[in-house]
This record gives C-alpha cells, structure tokens and sequence, in this order.
C-alpha cells in the first residue's frame, strides 16, 4: 500500500486595484487578502509594451522570493539577512522580466515593477507619487516574506477600475 503526505499549502492573495492612469502612471490600491494594505505606482498603460515604461498587464500572477540581482544584493546590505529574504518577484508577466514589488516613489523609481506606500497624490493633477515607500515596503514584504518562507503561495491579481 502506498502512503502519500498531503501538505496543506496556504495561499495568500495580493490584488492591486488599479484607480487612476495617467501619461506617466498608474495608482492603485493593494489589499492582502482582501484588506487594504497601501497604495502603489507604476508605469502607465500602453497599447505596446516599451521596456521599462509600461506596466503590468491586467492578470494573475504568482509571487516568489528571487535571491539575485541588484535590487537583492542592496536590499540585503541595507536589511541584512535576518530580515531581507530576497526580492519579491511577480512570474511570469508576459513580455516581462524582472517585474518586483519594491521601494520607490514615482515612474522614475520603476521600470515596469510595482511600488509601494502609504500615501499617494492625485496623478490627474500633478506627476504620480507615492509617499512613506520605505514603511509600507516594510510592512508588506515581511507578511509576504514569512508566507513564502513557509513554503506556502502568494498570488498578486493586476485589475482595472
């Protein structure tokens, strides 16, 4: 007789709501499970896709820890190892590389990557800016983190208003 271990895997699930597109960006709302958790920008939409000034196709996503690269190596300099586990990386996005969720406050800060804070400007009236990036990249990354440690999933949902 064979025996089978079925490990429950926890899923977590990201959405980011997208509220307001301009020339230069795109503000949103990102809820952890289906709580607000802070604003975020990125690059504005675009019928086709430019390297580092288009943002994410509306879509489904997994999220994985990513151990590489520059953001990485600052991000662990600047956190250490006991808290900085690796980047946050969205998988996956067609026509993408690369894509992160991290600090930042405006479409120079990104190049295609989702940001985060917990204040945001009107992008109607005046190029898009997210504020207090460093507080709320703390907040999300260490609940995002610690699912993903424990060998469970996360997903991040990209939708329209």
């Amino acid at each position: 007789m064979l025996g089978f271990i079925i490990k429950n895997v926890f899923t977590m699930k990201l959405t980011v709501l997208r509220y307001s597109g301009s020339k230069e960006s795109t503000l949103g709302l990102l809820f952890i499970d289906g709580v607000f958790a802070c604003y975020t920008l990125e690059d504005e939409f675009r019928e086709i896709k430019v390297m580092g000034e288009t943002r994410i196709p509306v879509g489904k996503y997994q999220v994985k820890l990513r151990t590489y690269g520059g953001h990485h190596t600052r991000y662990l300099k600047r956190y250490g190892s006991d808290f900085h586990k690796g980047m946050l990386q969205v998988m996956d996005v067609p026509g993408f590389t690369d894509i992160l969720i991290h600090k930042g406050n405006d479409d120079d800060d990104t190049s295609g990557c989702l940001l985060v804070g917990d204040s945001a400007n009107n992008n109607q009236v005046k190029n898009g800016f997210i504020g207090n990036s460093k507080v709320a990249y703390d907040r999300i990354y260490s609940v995002v983190r610690d699912v993903l440690s424990n060998g469970d999933e996360v997903w991040i949902e990209f939708l329209e208003r």
